[in-house]
């Protein structure tokens, strides 16, 4: 299949690794984040830690929206659906994400809440349509990828005067949690970045510029298949040995330096910066999360509902915090893969395909730690 096969020739790879460790200086540590949950699945799918000498580490971020999404938000979803009797739409990984009082979505329907899980916004704005009684809530996450389809609903829902139709914003900002990743006093120590993928062809390579100019870690975005992540790896290690700080792109064929304007234009039309957003693993983050603007506040569930924001506390054995902020692996969790599994995750990290927990179940568990 074109743009698909031609970026998982064996081949190809062979010779992107024999680069990579003939140019990566064996006494030099390369400690490589790559942000994006997308990267995150890929690197355990294709086993591409294993074609990496033992001195190129790769770290898992905190880049998958279900895994950053903190207790108390869900908690605030059960209670719309619960308590406010709201039917709520969601997508289906945050299903499954462990609330308090060992509730999830899932069980908060299995004991009678209206809990849909949909595909898209479009389907949220249908329910609403279809049930103008009952008031339809939109639990919406995602960076800033998913966040233009949610201003497409919030504006449809405004032309056509669904009143019953609001939104549990959690969007969340990329750039700013690479902010706070760096800025964790005594945290993990970072040489480079794959930069994310589907984020940055909404919001473009420039946003990235600081983290190369200000904290001198060089950024290199990255698509999602194999030889992708591969060369992204060798371009990070060729501007670390040259002692060079820039962002570069290896996704040309879908990133651009401005990005998709029209949707950033849109995104800005519907919402506004929140001054303070909590984060699973790296706590309350200023300016990193959106929120409507007064003049679509009638869609805000919070609002409507009047519903307060209370922070919950992490499972006391589970280590998402830690491996949110890539300073442990995910077989470094003690429950990880007993108690903690796909089936029965007790950590967010495990839920989503793209957490890292979840990744390394499905593809590294069993094979031997180096």
């Amino acid at each position: 299949m074109k743009y698909v096969d031609e970026f998982r020739d064996g081949e190809l790879a062979r010779n992107i690794a024999t680069n990579i460790a003939r140019e990566a200086k064996p006494n030099v540590t390369y400690r490589l984040m790559e942000f994006c949950g997308g990267h995150t699945h890929a690197i355990s799918r294709y086993g591409i830690a294993d074609l990496l000498p033992s001195n190129v580490r790769m770290i898992h971020g905190p880049g998958c929206p279900v895994c950053v999404l903190p207790i108390g938000r869900v908690d605030q979803a059960i209670r719309l659906a619960l308590e406010q009797k709201v039917i709520l739409c969601t997508y289906a990984d945050t299903m499954r994400v462990p609330a308090s009082n060992e509730l999830t979505l899932m069980r908060a329907k299995a004991a009678g809440a209206d809990v849909r899980m949909i595909y898209s916004t479009q389907d949220a704005l249908k329910i609403a349509r279809d049930n103008p009684l009952r008031e339809v809530v939109f639990f919406a996450i995602g960076f800033e990828t998913t966040t233009p389809p949610t201003a497409v609903a919030v504006k449809q829902a405004a032309v056509e005067g669904l009143n019953n139709f609001s939104i549990l914003c959690n969007h969340v900002l990329t750039p700013a949690a690479m902010h706070a990743i760096l800025a964790v006093e005594g945290g993990i120590q970072l040489d480079g970045f794959v930069g994310p993928a589907h984020v940055s062809t909404v919001i473009g390579s420039q946003p990235y510029e600081v983290f190369a100019d200000d904290y001198r870690k060089p950024v290199v975005i990255a698509g999602f298949e194999p030889l992708d992540v591969m060369q992204s790896i060798l371009m990070l290690v060729r501007q670390i040995n040259d002692g060079r700080s820039a962002v570069e792109n290896e996704f040309t064929r879908a990133v651009t330096p401005e990005g998709n304007r029209k949707a950033q234009a849109l995104v800005a039309e519907v919402f506004q910066l929140r001054d303070s957003f909590e984060w699973r693993g790296l706590g309350s983050v200023p300016n990193s999360a959106l929120k409507l603007r007064p003049e679509f506040a009638k869609f805000d569930a919070e609002l409507r509902f009047d519903i307060d924001y209370v922070a919950v506390p992490d499972h006391k054995a589970c280590e998402c915090a830690a491996i949110l902020r890539g300073e442990k692996r995910p077989q470094e969790c003690k429950i990880f893969g007993t108690v903690c599994t796909p089936q029965n995750p007790v950590g967010s990290c495990m839920v989503s395909s793209e957490g890292a927990c979840a990744a390394h179940y499905t593809y590294g568990r069993l094979r031997k730690d180096a």
